[in-house]
């Protein structure tokens, strides 16, 4: 298994890490390409639209999870 890498963003201002294995952090990154977005872009659309509960980190996992659900389902 890959190992959990910390990265840091800022979002609106303020400065974060999250944690994610390299293949989440990879999907990540494809994802925001074909969505034309920077990666920080597309990490705080995330961060705004995950409940409060949720750690960014999971919310990152969950995206790239339903991301590849919609795409094998096409």
């Amino acid at each position: 298994m890959s190992a959990v890498e910390k990265r840091s963003v800022t979002i609106r201002g303020h400065r974060t890490s999250y944690s994610l294995e390299k293949p989440f952090y990879d999907d990540l990154v494809a994802i925001a390409a074909t969505r034309k977005l920077t990666l920080a872009a597309l990490v705080a659309e995330i961060d705004e639209t995950r409940p409060r509960d949720t750690n960014l980190s999971s919310a990152l996992r969950l995206h790239v999870l339903e991301w590849a659900k919609r795409a094998t389902s096409a």
